[in-house]
């Protein structure tokens, strides 16, 4: 694993804590000013900050108490001040209408290094797994 790896872990894992604890200041420290941002949410697509932080604010505001996010099947791939990575999330918690919910979603981030070495996130892209058959969203299975 080369340093940069490391460095997107480590941005990463500050991603996931900020999600899970709707801490949207530290969650935005995170994205560059020019970021897209693809949802599964209308308008689907988000540019810059200020498009963004509304769309996690609506998303933090759906739930009742924490966000749990699981990383799974994690990739990334970096190249000099580049880093392309995939996973999916098990996304978690109480709605606040009091029903739990936990549904998969795909993630994909790209990240550029400034010059001064820190790493931001400039595009990113969720999906929710479907079935075609019925066109409903697959839900993980009971535990």
């Amino acid at each position: 694993m080369t340093s940069s790896d490391s460095d997107i872990r480590a941005l990463l894992d500050t991603r996931v804590e900020a999600c899970q604890d709707k801490d949207i200041d530290r969650l935005m420290s995170l994205y560059s000013p020019g970021i897209v941002y693809y949802d599964v949410v209308p308008p689907l697509q988000f540019v810059g900050t200020e498009e963004v932080r509304r769309n996690f604010v609506r998303w933090f505001d759906e739930y009742d108490g924490p966000i749990s996010l699981e990383t799974h099947d994690l990739t990334i791939a970096t190249d000099a001040d580049v880093a392309f990575v995939n996973m999916l999330h098990l996304d978690s918690g109480t709605r606040k209408n009091g029903l739990p919910i936990s549904i998969w979603v795909r993630s994909t981030v790209c990240c550029r290094r400034s010059g001064g070495g820190t790493w931001s996130i400039t595009h990113e892209h969720i999906s929710v797994p479907f079935n075609p058959e019925n066109l409903q969203a697959w839900f993980p299975p009971e535990a």
